[in-house]
């Protein structure tokens, strides 16, 4: 299996990019502010046609590039129900009234095609099978998926580093970190001595099981 990534934007939230191998299809995970240009580079060094475009949460450093991405390609976005208002209001995320313009005006819309993720179901996306577990906490809305050679993308469930993330701001209550802390326990590293964490920020874990192929990030 092939990943490739890079932080994107001024947020430099993870980016990722997954294919079985070289040449073949590709799905795109997290397109954060101003990705295009990095997804571009990697699908053209990899010979990659991309299919689907996954969103672990719907804040705005994780799906700032969604729409263009999608939109370019005609390619559908996966993300779960309790975050897809956040794709075309995400002042919600940050605790703004509902319609606020964020960055001097810009606006943000939904892709022409948005497919729901459940807690459990499995997305095969690519020739790649992404095991979806609901992990509210960071967002109502956020996920996790588990891909095989033991890879799960935590998006901001995880931090590089650190221990699951706390609550992520105004679309959060308190009590819902609770559930983070299950997936994090239960579902989501199932084998923590085989597993390989790809975080929404920060620098992946340096090791990676045989077959991967990765991006540097800096530093």
């Amino acid at each position: 299996m092939l990943i490739a990534g890079f932080p994107a934007g001024s947020f430099a939230a993870n980016c990722y990019v997954v294919a079985p191998g070289p040449g073949e299809e590709c799905v795109i995970i997290d397109p954060g502010q101003d990705a295009e240009p990095g997804i571009a580079e990697i699908l053209a060094e990899h010979r990659l046609k991309p299919v689907a475009v996954l969103l672990t949460h719907g804040h705005i450093d994780h799906i700032w590039s969604v729409a263009p991405v999608c939109g370019a390609r005609d390619i559908p976005a996966y993300i779960h129900p309790s975050d897809r208002a956040l794709l075309s209001d995400p002042a919600r995320g940050l605790g703004l009234p509902v319609g606020q313009q964020l960055f001097g005006g810009l606006t943000f819309t939904e892709p022409d095609d948005v497919a729901e993720l459940a807690d459990g179901m499995t997305v095969r996306l690519a020739g790649v099978d992404l095991v979806v577990d609901h992990a509210p906490g960071h967002t109502p809305g956020s996920v996790t998926c588990r891909a095989q050679a033991g890879v799960m993308f935590s998006g901001d469930l995880l931090f590089a580093g650190s221990s699951p993330a706390r609550s992520g701001g105004p679309t959060c209550r308190a009590a819902t970190t609770r559930p983070s802390w299950t997936a994090w326990r239960g579902c989501a590293l199932p084998s923590p001595t085989t597993s390989r964490c790809c975080p929404g920020t920060g620098r992946r874990r340096p090791s990676a099981p045989n077959g991967l192929a990765t991006r540097s990030w800096p530093g």
